[in-house]
């Protein structure tokens, strides 16, 4: 199958999995208990999960699956795959706890150790951003679909940075150069959709400290790059994608406008140490 068969795809069994996830939201007919890693879940996340596992593996057999929900298989089976999606079936579960609406459905196709195909479905917003490799970067709402690119710097105006709705913001001093640049905050929830927010223009950057998976990543990676951004770790060094027997991420960085003299603005995590 050829990419744009494999969006179509993407996009079709997001918008599947969003459905029964909004069955949930709406309802109020759901569990939720706290993962060994202290993260929240819920039995509407299991219930996307399954929706996105069976229609996959129904519509593009024989391509393997990663999903937060079901773990994966050691990396000496894994680093075989040239390519395989990645999901994550509610990217801000705390969010969809919590009732702010402001939750995702992700999936990725990663090609190669990188993201060719990002899509990412916000049932409650009724929003669904995709890109895929050498297409572009689009969303899509109920007027239509749209190309979207991350927002144009003049030198001139603050730094927007997407930060959570609970994120102190005295925190963020520690990590931008407040002395030289001047900020103006962005509050947005799930970590998908404050990237989403960079790939179409509404902030500029968004800095991820803290625990995360690569699938909290694959899908807004392919999405902001086709936008004209970039997702970097901590140390601006690139993100990597089935490299390792842990599928956790370090702390990374999304960043707008390759104008935008970053290095100059973001402090790397080894100075913060010194």
């Amino acid at each position: 199958m050829n990419n744009e068969t494999l969006l179509a795809i993407a996009i079709e069994s997001a918008k599947k999995a969003g459905l029964e996830v909004a069955k949930h939201y709406k309802t109020g007919n759901y569990t939720a208990e706290i993962k060994e890693d202290n993260s929240p879940v819920t039995s509407a996340d299991y219930a996307a999960n399954d929706v996105l596992m069976q229609e996959l593996s129904r519509l593009a057999p024989g391509i393997p699956i990663i999903s937060e929900e079901v773990g994966a298989l050691p990396l000496s089976e894994r680093k075989k795959w040239s390519r395989y999606w990645l999901l994550d079936p509610i990217d801000g579960t705390g969010e969809f706890i919590k009732g702010s609406g402001d939750f995702a459905v992700n999936i990725a196709l990663v090609d190669n150790g990188w993201p060719s195909i990002g899509v990412i479905h916000a049932p409650e917003h009724q929003l669904t951003y995709y890109g895929q490799n050498k297409l572009g970067a689009f969303k899509e709402s109920n007027t239509g679909s749209q190309q979207i690119h991350v927002a144009k710097y003049d030198g001139k105006r603050k730094i927007k940075v997407a930060v959570s709705r609970r994120q102190e913001l005295s925190l963020m001093g520690q990590y931008l150069n407040n002395e030289d640049f001047a900020f103006e905050y962005v509050a947005l929830g799930s970590c998908s959709l404050k990237n989403c927010l960079i790939a179409e223009g509404g902030a500029d950057c968004y800095l991820r400290i803290g625990p995360t998976g690569e699938w909290d990543a694959g899908a807004s990676h392919c999405i902001i790059e086709q936008a004209g951004g970039s997702i970097i770790d901590s140390e601006f060094l690139p993100l990597t994608y089935n490299q390792r027997e842990g599928l956790m991420n370090p702390d990374f960085m999304t960043l707008g406008a390759s104008n935008i003299p970053w290095q100059s603005i973001v402090i790397p995590h080894r100075a913060r140490r010194s």
